[in-house]
């Protein structure tokens, strides 16, 4: 069968992107649910999952530092635990006015595991408890599809999560998450974060510099998140004890470039606006590849981090390429505000520093993407099988033209919901594509919906019935097999057929991880055709990427947004990475050993870079895992560990003392310096 071109039409730009922020009356919505994000001493925390061994532990640290901890609910069981009352269930506190009398729960932490998530939310929400704020990594996306529908729809509950450390306000001692109380210190900084590691690194630092933090909160690592960076700048512009506002963003999603947007519009109608500084992790990551976090990706059409960077910096944020430098650099900024009394601010940038960066500005290197990798996606044979069972017509022989065109079903981080990209390439150039979003419980496309999207690829009218089937067959796939994007290729045929002659299939590795849902769908990846070290890692826990090129430092980090940082940070300094490695926000002495294992399986490794803060991970049992592994792997690579946070000068002290070639360092850019010079050495 051969394929001839679609009609012809004339290159079709997308307008710039433009938002309005308005104070204007509207209906009710999910927006009037952001004033319940100001936690504080009068907030009153509820357990999900309380009885927990990890919702205990965290419940007597909440309650020693100083929140309002007044009970929780275990199914089917009442009593007490920890002196608290509990409760059979969420809906009691809804209905029972007594239990109500004794709870009045102004939020909830939900501490159960991520197959669970999705309906103690949803209880929660029937319960209108102010604020939700789920912990849990691993949650189906198509179970917070589903909540995310159920949230649009109602004006009581405010959702902060999935997989996040939470929300947490130094100044009125409420911590509802598992953030590591010792970094905080009540004081005036605002900080929105996706990353867990990330956010506590900034944390430190501001308390380091002597600010301290009003409100943290957290947006999370998944693909959807309850509350983004939008919602954050909007509650702390008006929040009297916010005097300065820190964004840390990474790669995956548009949620930095909704918040370049808000930071723009921001300094044009404010007077004196409050300073902003940001990070995005990611500068150096692969393309195509998931970096630890279960967000961490580009969808069609997204833009990568170099771009969020750029938007950001042009928005009138102040840019640094490493957390350490938030504290010292909010200082500088408070300092220059001060200073001038009584002037206006001028618009755009001229009022604040460029940047907080010491080092030289490199531009990212355009990685290789070929080869073995973890990925995902399936390969395009078994997309086509999967196409061929909805009766799509697939022509496995043709090949791209320049009148192809792209449509795809995948996730509109912004709007919440599932989203067709239709694009007038073949490929999702951001330029030529368009999103249409539509709600996660829509089970048939409407004929406004299919001619809008035939109209930007330029399709004639008689082709709107077959790309509607097209269209809903691929909608169909997407929720029975629960996919985070499906991406087609499509051709005209010379029958005047559209056809399928690329695609490109990502199915949602959590739905089976943690829920045992999908398996037909699992058992396509073949481990045998994967990177092996990669393979391997996995079963210990560990996320590790092998990067290409010269690497010849291997980093072994915990936490997945830090893991990305020291990469771009490494890489600034002039060092080449061999690897990401995040061994987990709680790594263990066992998990430090076996990261080493799999490091210096690569022979490109010449020197090793440990970046490791010690928030939920105590500094002193990382120093273990490493001397162990020197002892019990015979290591020659010299190794150079950077350590802060908790127990940060015995673990130090540890490795000072172990008579082992390591070398200790605090502050990053020593530690990244030292790495660099060992690595030219060997």
């Amino acid at each position: 069968m051969t394929l001839h071109t679609l009609p012809k039409r004339a290159p079709r730009l997308r307008a710039p992107l433009t938002r309005h922020f308005t104070t204007t009356p509207r209906t009710a919505s999910y927006a009037d649910t952001l004033p319940n994000l100001k936690i504080g001493a009068h907030t009153r925390v509820l357990f999900q999952g309380f009885t927990g061994r990890q919702a205990t532990a965290n419940v007597k640290e909440s309650l020693e530092w100083g929140t309002k901890i007044v009970g929780g609910v275990k199914p089917g069981v009442e009593g007490e635990h920890l002196g608290l009352p509990v409760f059979p269930s969420v809906k009691v506190l809804a209905n029972e006015h007594q239990a109500q009398e004794r709870a009045k729960p102004d939020a909830s932490a939900i501490y159960v595991p991520g197959n669970q998530t999705a309906k103690a939310i949803e209880e929660a929400i029937e319960a209108e408890i102010p604020l939700v704020v789920a912990v849990a990594e691993h949650v189906p996306i198509h179970d917070i599809l589903r909540i995310h529908s159920m949230l649009q729809t109602q004006s009581k509950t405010r959702l902060v999560g999935a997989n996040c450390p939470g929300i947490i306000s130094a100044i009125g001692k409420c911590r509802i998450g598992f953030q590591p109380l010792p970094c905080f210190a009540p004081g005036n900084v605002g900080i929105v974060a996706k990353s867990g590691t990330l956010s506590y690194e900034t944390v430190a630092s501001t308390t380091r510099a002597g600010l301290g933090q009003s409100l943290c909160i957290s947006m999370g690592g998944d693909v959807l998140a309850g509350t983004n960076f939008v919602d954050a700048l909007n509650l702390f512009e008006n929040d009297p004890d916010t005097r300065g506002i820190i964004l840390v963003g990474e790669i995956g999603g548009t949620a930095e470039m909704d918040a370049a947007e808000w930071i723009k519009d921001y300094r044009r109608r404010t007077v004196d606006p409050k300073p902003i500084m940001a990070l995005v992790g990611g500068l150096e990551a692969p393309p195509g590849r998931i970096m630890g976090h279960a967000g961490a990706w580009a969808a069609p059409g997204e833009p990568d981090a170099q771009t969020k960077y750029q938007a950001l910096e042009r928005a009138g944020a102040v840019m640094v390429n490493h957390p350490e430098k938030f504290g010292e650099g909010m200082k500088t900024l408070f300092a220059n505000q001060s200073s001038r009394p009584g002037t206006n601010q001028i618009s755009g940038t001229s009022s604040q520093k460029r940047g907080f960066h010491t080092m030289r500005r490199i531009t990212p290197i355009s990685r290789p993407t070929g080869g073995h990798k973890r990925s995902l996606y399936i390969k395009q044979f078994q997309a086509f099988d999967i196409l061929k069972q909805k009766s799509v017509p697939v022509n496995e022989t043709a090949s791209s033209s320049d009148s192809s065109i792209s449509v795809s079903i995948t996730v509109d981080r912004t709007a919440l919901s599932p989203c067709i990209i239709a694009s007038s390439t073949s490929e999702s150039n951001p330029a030529q594509s368009q999103k249409f979003p539509f709600p996660y419980t829509q089970t048939k496309f409407q004929s406004s919906t299919i001619a809008a999207v035939a109209s930007h690829l330029g399709l004639p009218a008689s082709s709107h019935k077959q790309l509607a089937g097209f269209v809903q067959a691929l909608w169909e796939i997407y929720k029975e097999k629960e996919s985070f994007t499906l991406e087609t290729q499509i051709a005209m045929s010379a029958g005047g057929t559209l056809e399928v002659y690329g695609a490109h299939f990502g199915f949602d590795d959590a739905a089976f991880r943690s829920s045992g849902r999908q398996e037909d769908i699992h058992k396509l990846w073949d481990t045998s055709e994967e990177v092996a070290e990669e393979v391997e890692a996995e079963k210990d826990g560990i996320v590790y990427v092998k990067l290409e090129g010269e690497g010849s430092i291997g980093t072994l980090v915990n936490g997945a947004g830090l893991a990305m940082n020291t990469v771009d940070a490494l890489t600034i300094h002039g060092g080449h990475c061999a690897n990401f490695l995040d061994t987990g926000g709680k790594a263990t002495s066992e998990t430090v050993k076996a990261s080493f294992r799999v490091i210096c399986s690569d022979t490109r490794v010449k020197a090793v870079f440990v970046n490791i803060f010690g928030g939920l991970t105590r500094c002193d049992m990382i120093a273990e895992g490493i001397i162990l592994a020197f002892r019990d792997l015979n290591m020659k690579v010299p190794v150079v560990v950077r350590l802060r946070g908790t127990n940060e000068e015995l673990g130090q002290k540890m490795i000072a003392e172990s008579g082992l070639p390591l070398h200790a360092f605090d502050g990053f850019e020593e530690a990244a310096k030292k790495v660099i010079a060992l690595a030219k050495d060997q």
